[in-house]
């Protein structure tokens, strides 16, 4: 008697005319085939099952997650304006800037409140995802580094001036949240090591601690200095959690995904009120926020260095800062003419949507190549 194990569809045809025989004999029914094929069947159809529970929890989370934050903004920008909470532009900057003067700020809670709503939602009454430890960990660092932002911006609106935190309470608060951070990755059983490319994994120990503030630290303000156009950030943030998103899929790490496309639908809903001209800015709350979130992801992932290639907008951005200064310092003279690199391209010429539209491309070109090494 063959054994009728699999149901393959290369040999598919000849099984069911051997299952209807069997089944015409009554042959089924005195072997333990029967129970082989249910099975076959049920395993198949759970994974069927799980992936249709998977697309329509991420089409879920990104169209609640779309229209909270366009609902949200209609009302939230005209009660900003109402408080007169509106953003001071350095007299340095770009003399096209100067016209956003009084735009409102703090619009990072818009996508932020949308964000964490979308998950509660669906953690606690879709049941699409559980508040696993890395739903918690990583809404703790975006509502964490956010309130970082929060009382920046609104030191800066309530004195009407761009000195909000001191550099030194900021980044203290930034390593105390990663500190914690680090702290509950241990707690919750994750390596030390950091894989280079998938090529090979290095053991860091205790010194991974050090580059996780490192690296939540760096990341949340790089994304703070790509918060200078309007959109700019919004939309290279867009590109990247969508990139991990599609990482975490691979990977099988459902609740990272969630999160990943939860910020891509509150961003996109964002993004309605902050393209050109923008009607409010994320402001520190949101850029800080985000930058934290993406490293926190990147980390939780193994992917972390993974976040240089996907994220090289934020990279480009921080190192043309660095430059600047450092090349400054020596010769007393500019490297760029303004840095961050986006007010560099704006002062040779380009107009602003076509800068924001240029560094969009280029996320999207490095996010597809971080796929590639990642998946």
């Amino acid at each position: 008697m063959a054994c009728f194990t699999e149901l393959s569809k290369d040999n598919q045809p000849e099984q069911i005319l051997e299952a209807r025989e069997k089944a015409r004999t009554g042959e089924w029914f005195r072997s333990k085939e029967l129970l082989k094929v249910i099975r076959h069947f049920y395993l198949v159809d759970s994974i069927e099952h799980k992936n249709s529970v998977t697309e329509k929890s991420i089409l879920f989370v990104l169209i609640v997650s779309f229209f909270i934050a366009t609902i949200i903004g209609p009302f939230f920008i005209p009660f900003l304006r109402r408080l007169k909470f509106g953003q001071a532009i350095r007299e340095e900057g770009p003399k096209s800037h100067r016209k956003k003067s009084g735009t409102p700020t703090m619009g990072g809670i818009i996508f932020m409140t949308s964000i964490v709503v979308t998950v509660l939602v669906t953690v606690f009454v879709t049941g699409y995802a559980t508040m696993s430890h890395q739903l918690i960990m990583l809404l703790l660092t975006l509502v964490g580094f956010g309130a970082i932002g929060f009382v920046d911006d609104f030191i800066i609106v309530v004195r009407k001036n761009n000195e909000g935190l001191k550099p030194k309470q900021k980044l203290f608060a930034q390593l105390v949240l990663a500190a914690v951070f680090f702290y509950l990755y241990l707690r919750n059983g994750y390596p030390t090591t950091i894989s280079f490319f998938n090529l090979f994994d290095l053991n860091l120990y205790w010194i991974y601690g050090l580059f996780i503030l490192f690296w939540m630290v760096g990341f949340s303000n790089a994304v703070n200095l790509t918060d200078g156009l309007d959109g700019l950030c919004g939309g290279v943030s867009v590109i990247s959690f969508g990139a991990f998103g599609m990482i975490a899929l691979a990977q099988q790490q459902t609740d990272i995904a969630l999160f990943c496309f939860t910020v891509v639908g509150a961003l996109l809903g964002f993004l309605v009120f902050n393209l050109n001209p923008a009607k409010v800015f994320m402001g520190d709350t949101g850029s800080l926020a985000l930058g934290a979130a993406i490293a926190a992801v990147s980390i939780l992932l193994k992917q972390e260095l993974i976040l240089v290639i996907i994220g090289l907008v934020y990279v480009m951005e921080t190192l043309s800062v660095i430059l600047q200064v450092a090349y400054f310092k020596r010769t007393k003279k500019r490297l760029f003419k303004m840095a961050p690199i986006h007010h560099h391209f704006e002062l040779c010429g380009w107009g602003e949507w076509k800068v924001v539209t240029f560094l969009w491309a280029v996320g999207f070109i490095c996010a597809i190549l971080g796929l590639i090494i990642a998946i």
